[in-house]
C-alpha cells in the first residue's frame, strides 16, 4: 500500500535519518497529498505506480501554480521515499529519478540594517512577564542566528549562563552557539522574573512558553516578531528567518570568517554561507560608488 510505504519512510526519517522536524512534517505532508492523488486516480498499492503517473503529479502541482520551491521540495520528498523502497525492497526500479525539479531563483535575503535590529530589539519595553518574555527570545534569536524551531523548542538544560552558550541539535548534530552580553541580561531577566509566573508544570525544562503555560509555536512566535516589528516602524517583511540572516551577515560585515558563521548557523555545506560575503561585497561596491570622488 502507498500508505502505509509512506508512514515506514517517515519513522524511518524520525528514528534513523533523525530528520529535523520541519523537514520531517514537511515531506509527510507532501507525500500524503501525493497518495491522496493517487487515490483519487484509483492507485493504492506501490506497484500501480509508474514514470506517467508521477510525471501527471508534477503537472499538477505545477497546474496548480505553486511555488519553485514547493515543487522541488516535493521532488525531493518523493526520491527520498523511492530511493527507501529500493533499499527496503519494495521496488525493484527508482521511478523518481527522472523527475526533474524546476530551477529556483535566488532571491537576496532580507537583511535588517544595524539601526533597525536595535529598533525591533528595544521594543519590548515593558515589564510584565510576556514583554519580558518576548525581549529574551529576540535578544537570543538575533544573539544566536538559530532557526526558530531551535528558538521554541529550546530547554533549560542547553542553556549555559555560566558560559553564555546555547546547545542546538538540527537533527544530525549538536552546536554550541555562543551569545552576548544583551542576550544573556534579558534571558536572566526572563528566567528570575517571568519563565516560572508562566509555566503551567513546573517540571517542564522547555525554556520559553507561551502565555498559557505550554511550548510555543512557530505560528505564536511569527505574530511575536511581525508585532514588534510594525511598533518599530520597521517596513521590510520581516520574519523570523530575516533575524538569522541579519545575525550572519552583520557577523561577514564585521569580520568574522566564513567557517566559524557556517558552524553557527549549522550549514553542512559552505556554499550556502557564502551568500553573505556576496552581501558584504555588493555593499563595499556601493559604498565605493557612492562615496568615491571617481567611482
Amino acid at each position: 500500500m502507498v500508505r502505509k510505504s509512506i508512514e515506514t519512510y517517515v519513522v524511518y526519517l524520525r528514528d534513523v535519518k533523525r530528520t529535523s522536524q520541519n523537514t520531517l512534517m514537511s515531506y509527510q505532508r507532501d507525500l500524503n497529498k501525493m497518495c491522496k492523488f493517487f487515490e483519487e486516480n484509483g492507485i493504492k498499492k506501490v506497484v500501480q505506480v509508474n514514470e506517467e503517473i508521477l510525471n501527471f503529479y508534477v503537472c499538477y502541482l505545477q497546474d496548480n501554480k505553486l511555488a519553485n520551491a514547493t515543487i522541488s521540495r516535493n521532488i525531493a520528498a518523493i526520491k527520498g521515499w523511492y530511493l527507501y523502497m529500493v533499499k527496503e525492497g519494495m521496488v525493484q526500479e527508482d521511478l523518481a529519478a527522472q523527475l526533474k525539479a524546476p530551477k529556483i531563483e535566488k532571491k537576496t535575503p532580507e537583511i535588517l540594517q544595524m539601526d533597525e535590529v536595535v529598533k525591533l530589539l528595544e521594543e519590548p519595553k515593558g515589564k510584565n512577564p510576556k514583554e519580558i518574555r518576548d525581549k529574551a527570545m529576540l535578544e537570543l534569536l538575533y544573539a544566536t542566528g538559530i532557526r526558530v524551531t531551535e528558538l521554541i523548542t529550546l530547554t533549560t538544560s542547553q542553556l549555559n549562563m555560566q558560559m553564555n552558550y546555547i546547545i542546538c541539535n538540527d537533527g544530525n548534530k549538536d552546536r554550541i552557539i555562543p551569545f552576548g552580553l544583551k542576550a544573556r541580561e534579558a534571558l536572566l531577566d526572563y528566567l528570575e522574573y517571568s519563565r516560572n509566573v508562566m509555566i503551567n508544570n513546573p517540571k517542564s525544562d522547555i525554556l520559553f512558553v507561551n502565555c498559557s503555560g505550554q511550548s510555543m509555536s512557530r505560528q505564536g512566535f511569527w505574530k511575536l516578531i511581525k508585532y514588534y516589528a510594525s511598533k518599530a516602524g520597521i517596513t521590510a517583511d520581516i520574519t523570523p528567518h530575516t533575524l538569522r540572516h541579519s545575525f550572519a551577515a552583520h557577523l561577514v560585515e564585521n569580520g568574522a570568517d566564513l567557517k566559524s558563521v557556517q558552524e553557527m548557523l549549522g550549514h553542512s555545506d559552505i556554499s550556502t554561507t557564502q551568500m553573505y560575503a556576496k552581501l558584504n561585497q555588493n555593499k563595499l561596491r556601493d559604498v565605493y560608488s557612492k562615496a568615491h570622488p571617481r567611482g
